[in-house]
């Protein structure tokens, strides 16, 4: 007669880290090209000079960005980066937050640990959803298994489920920290690109001023300082735009790790007053 066995009660699966965003490899190669095409065929578009075969004399504010030179795609493309970019964390982390108030569910989480009504708690990370939700489901599931397991010293217990949230919550951050390498990396790099093109046009402008035996040409060298200053302005513009977002979203994931971390607490400290 075979001997049944019955199997171990599995591990609360950890929730899985999405490998979802926009990836750089793909995208900034398409921005580029979308760069050079918005430069030479919007901002070069003849009627937006004086003298359209030359694309010279610019009478437009399109015109004057043309100026810029070879410079302006590459900042350009650097400036549509870090909007898109900038509009996918928006998107993602706003996702994570979960679908209602983060401040309120962590409330209502924590009145029904404090109650010990795990079954409910579960069911508001089910409503709430996100990062947030499913961080605190997971330790939740791991909390109503160590409840009932009798094998396990109550220290082995919360250090147990302390290990449980940080690796539920290991899994979550690297999705909400995806691509804010590449806003940190454009808001240095455009200041250098930048800089790049305003000594191109301070060169042009000097050696338009020492051309000749004569006066120097006036034109050139209005050409060359106004393609500095162009490239300085688009420059400066970008880095700050990639600072003032890259500033707001890891603020924004500081404080989902510090509800998480609330809520691990609140939950080791509840699994050491009643168990």
């Amino acid at each position: 007669m075979e001997k049944k066995t019955t199997a171990p009660a599995a591990k609360p699966a950890a929730p899985k880290s999405s490998s979802g965003g926009l990836n750089p490899a793909f995208v900034i190669p398409i921005l580029l090209v979308i760069g050079f095409c918005l430069w030479y065929f919007i901002l070069g578009d003849p009627s937006n000079f004086s003298d359209p075969e030359t694309k010279h004399k610019p009478t437009t504010a399109m015109g004057i960005v043309y100026s810029g030179g070879i410079i302006v795609p590459i900042l350009l493309t650097f400036m549509l980066s870090v909007l898109v970019f900038s509009i996918e964390r928006f998107i993602t982390i706003n996702k994570a937050s979960g679908s209602g108030d983060l401040d309120a569910f962590v409330r209502k989480v924590r009145s029904l640990v404090d109650s010990n009504n795990i079954a409910d708690a579960i069911k508001e990370c089910d409503k709430q959803k996100g990062s947030v939700g499913n961080v605190t489901k997971t330790a939740l599931l791991k909390y109503s298994q160590l409840a009932a397991d009798d094998s396990m010293a109550k220290d082995q217990k919360l250090v147990a489920l302390q290990k449980e949230v940080e690796e539920a919550t290991t899994l979550e951050l690297p999705m909400l920290e995806k691509n804010l390498t590449i806003l940190s990396t454009l808001a240095s790099v455009s200041t250098l690109v930048a800089l790049l093109g305003t000594v191109i046009g301070m060169i042009r402008s000097f050696f338009a001023l020492g051309s000749g035996g004569g006066a120097p040409d006036a034109s050139a060298l209005a050409t060359g300082i106004a393609e500095a200053l162009i490239n300085t302005a688009l420059g400066i513009g970008t880095s700050a735009i990639a600072i003032i977002m890259y500033n707001l979203f890891t603020s924004k994931i500081d404080t989902l790790t510090y509800k998480i971390d609330e809520i691990g607490m609140s939950l080791q400290q509840n699994f050491a007053a009643h168990h």
